[in-house]
């Protein structure tokens, strides 16, 4: 039996006729209707490039290597819609669930992530995966072929719990290391200070990125059902404490309205597009949702 972290491929095959048609401007194009210089095996000829371990041998240009007893790769252009990079938090904090047959804020997590990596495949876009908690723990570069789908997934799969959360500084140092414009989609908890991560994707925006934030919280933490005396515990420093649920319950639930809304007028305030996700929500459709209201757009 699989894991409930598994990949669902019932959930792929069931999100698989929507697409991602929202008006978003890349580069000046718009997304589904433009052409972008992702290196391929197909429609252009671009350049050659030396071969390298791995390549494809039918891809070797057999009269440059006549000449120069060398071997050199075709590169061409091939269409493709954009480059998208998915980002998933899997810091300590992810790890937790409420329901014992639920899944993990970073199992559900994990699942947007393969689902939208799954989609944009089809429709023809680059994308690549970054895995982090305090720094960038995976890091697949965007691709478009299958078997870089294969390994994304088995990527997100092996994901575990890590380190105590500090997004903005991974984001900071991804965004200064992508080199081209494209999609950014923020899958997390975002247990972290609001403006501080906000502030990290504004850095995106800057260098011209379309940003999206998934925010993925427990039903637990989203409602606060305990009704005894209850020990809670930091996922990330372990610190334990007693608490009388009915105690606090309003302070809770009133903390938790302003940082929720923390970050949806602090992404709106950036134009960055913001979606809150409830894990004991069934995906598919929570995404599909998603998916048709962004085809809506414009």
């Amino acid at each position: 039996m699989a894991s409930p972290g598994a990949l669902d491929t019932n959930v792929l095959a069931r999100i698989d006729s929507m697409q991602l048609l929202a008006k978003v401007v890349v580069e000046g194009f718009i997304l589904g209707l433009h052409r972008s210089p992702y290196r391929g095996f197909s429609v252009e000829f671009a350049e050659y490039r030396q071969y390298s371990p791995g390549d494809e041998v039918k891809h070797v240009d057999w009269k440059v290597y006549g000449k120069t007893d060398r071997y050199y790769i075709k590169q061409f252009e091939e269409e493709t819609n954009l480059t998208c990079y998915v980002i998933v938090d899997a810091s300590a904090s992810m790890g937790y669930r409420h329901a014992p047959e639920g899944l993990t804020k970073l199992q559900y997590a994990s699942q947007i992530a393969a689902c939208l990596s799954y989609l944009m495949m089809r429709q023809r876009d680059a994308a690549g995966l970054i895995i982090f908690d305090t720094k960038i723990r995976t890091a697949l570069p965007p691709r478009l072929r299958q078997t870089h789908l294969k390994h994304m997934i088995t990527a997100l799969e092996n994901a575990v719990p890590g380190g105590e959360t500090n997004i903005s500084i991974p984001l900071h140092e991804l965004a200064e290391g992508l080199k081209r414009k494209g999609l950014i989609i923020l899958i997390s908890d975002l247990l972290d200070d609001p403006e501080k991560v906000i502030s990290a994707l504004q850095h995106f925006r800057f260098q011209g990125h379309e940003v999206i934030v998934f925010q993925v919280m427990d039903n637990g933490e989203l409602t606060f059902p305990f009704t005894t005396m209850t020990e809670f515990t930091d996922l990330e420093t372990g610190q334990k404490n007693m608490v009388s649920p009915e105690g606090m319950r309003s302070v809770y639930m009133e903390e938790l309205k302003q940082f929720l809304s923390a970050y949806e007028k602090g992404c709106a305030g950036i134009h960055a597009d913001y979606k809150l996700f409830d894990t004991s929500k069934p995906l598919e459709i929570v995404l599909s949702e998603y998916l048709y209201r962004r085809s809506r757009m414009g």
